[in-house]
């Protein structure tokens, strides 16, 4: 089993220096990379240039400029080529899918903000004495840094990432060989229907409030933005100003984002410590927030009929601030973690489907709150009898498997 452990760092101001040293160069390897495919693609061969190409030129480049590329991590510089190498062949397979192909772009200085070792020993080191308080990693070009460990790290370490969040640097570790830590059984099955007005119900009558992180920022958020908006957008140089306007609009999205993490690990700690199989709906929250298409007018060329987009986009973003995809792949691994069983079943009409009577028709959800079934009469709240279908599915489901 694999897992990711995510710790901050608490570099010194010199430390944090070289770290924005270290990003900055690995950004503009990663772009002259790219001018470098470009180039070779439009003036000398229509098969481009490849990742073993550019590997191959990586000791003359650090040979040619010591002070920007030399004294970095060979094996991370090889890492950022991997990364580019990797967008172009996931744009390919984009192309031959018939998608939209999204073209490889330039990265500013300002999101480029992760470097990764892929090896620990390799221009890195993790210091592994558990609950040491002097815990540091010691990156190439940087130096001991010290690193606020929360918990203590299990299996062997893969690899090591360091990422920027705003004014925060902390260090991801990719553990593998880890032991799984299984729960004693609680014999218990649970269907969860995840929602707007609630973040989920259960099938047991439970509601678990959603907390709404955004809305609840959605003032100071709206403040922070129109006082960015008053700077130039396209300017060669950003004053002092824009930048702090920048980096306030960053803290505030940095902490809902943090907010939501840290509520979705809580909820969903919750359902693996108390239930052995815990089902839930498919979703397809990318399809589920696109953005309505545009009516045209049959009798007016040019003119386009009401599709209710402005509604449209309220609800996408409550759905976004929920963050079901971001809860359900958590709840997904500390499941497997724990020993439990996840299962995702068919979301079709289980809002419409009679719990008592199997009844499906649309007229039976009355409201949004209100399940009133048309055939039989059995009434109870809607979010609940989503759970109570997603229940029932899981378990004939575990009948099949069976």
């Amino acid at each position: 089993m694999i897992r990711a452990y995510k710790f901050l760092l608490r570099p010194t101001a010199r430390q944090k220096a070289a770290l924005g040293e270290m990003l900055r160069d690995h950004c503009s390897l990663y772009n002259g990379a790219l001018q470098e495919r470009r180039d070779a693609y439009r003036h000398v061969s229509k098969t481009g240039v490849r990742y073993g190409d550019q590997s191959a030129q990586l000791r003359e480049i650090r040979a040619f400029d010591p002070v920007s590329q030399g004294r970095w991590s060979f094996s991370s510089q090889q890492a950022t080529l991997r990364r580019l190498d990797k967008a172009f062949a996931a744009f390919f397979r984009r192309v031959k899918n018939g998608e939209t192909p999204g073209y490889p772009r330039f990265k500013g200085a300002g999101h480029f903000d992760t470097v990764t070792f892929p090896r620990d020993g390799d221009g890195c080191r993790w210091n592994s004495t558990p609950h040491d308080p002097q815990i540091r990693v010691r990156l190439q070009g940087v130096g001991h840094v010290r690193v606020h460990q929360h918990r203590a790290v299990r299996g062997r370490v893969k690899t090591v990432s360091i990422k920027r969040e705003g004014n925060r640097w902390y260090v991801i570790l990719v553990c593998d060989d880890l032991p799984a830590e299984e729960l004693p059984p609680a014999d218990v099955i649970v269907g969860i229907d995840m929602g707007v007005t609630h973040f989920l119900t259960t099938s047991d009558g439970e509601h678990v409030a959603n907390p709404r992180f955004l809305a609840a920022s959605a003032e100071e958020l709206a403040e922070a933005q129109r006082h960015l908006a008053t700077f130039p957008r396209h300017t060669k140089r950003r004053t002092k100003a824009h930048r702090a306007a920048a980096r306030k609009v960053a803290k505030i999205h940095a902490k809902i984002r943090r907010q939501r993490l840290d509520h979705a690990h809580k909820t969903a700690l919750t359902l693996v410590h108390d239930h052995d199989v815990i089902a839930h709906e498919r979703l397809n929250t990318a399809g589920m927030t696109r953005a309505p298409k545009p009516k045209p007018d049959p009798a007016q060329p040019g003119v386009f009929l009401p599709n209710q987009r402005a509604a449209k986009a309220g609800l996408n973003r409550s759905i976004l601030d929920a963050g079901w995809g971001v809860f359900l792949a958590i709840l997904a691994n500390k499941a497997e973690s724990a020993g439990r069983t996840v299962i995702a079943v068919d979301p079709r009409n289980t809002s419409r489907t009679c719990p008592s009577c199997g009844h499906i028709a649309k007229e039976s959800r009355v409201t949004q709150a209100k399940f009133q079934c048309t055939a039989c009469g059995f009434t109870a709240n809607a979010d609940h009898v989503g759970a109570l279908n997603i229940l029932n599915r899981a378990g004939l489901a575990l009948c099949d498997a069976a």
